[in-house]
């Protein structure tokens, strides 16, 4: 078996042609699943805040204007991520049109 090629280093094992292999993830980054995830769950955590304040209105524990701010933060943030959802959905279609 071939130990390297040109300098490059060993082979690690069979690779198909056209699949390159994953890269090791470097310390300290994040995949972009995990920030994906996080940002799902920060949106997902502003519209529980939303409903608990909109709870304590109920009781009489918070103002109009806290049910408000509470409200508008988590449209905001839905909002944005449906943005990003959009622009991933036209990315993954403009890849599938793409002709090989």
């Amino acid at each position: 078996m071939i130990e390297s090629i040109g300098g490059l280093g060993a082979l690690k094992g069979p690779v198909a042609p056209g699949i390159a292999p994953k890269a090791a993830p470097v310390e300290g980054e994040r995949s972009f699943k995990e920030i994906l995830q996080d940002s799902l769950s920060s949106v997902n955590q502003l519209q529980k805040e939303a409903d608990q304040v909109m709870e304590k209105y109920t009781k009489g524990q918070a103002s109009q204007d806290q049910v408000m701010v509470a409200f508008k933060k988590a449209q905001i943030a839905f909002e944005a991520m449906l943005q990003i959802r959009n622009k991933l959905v036209d990315a993954f279609e403009e890849i599938q049109r793409m002709r090989i």
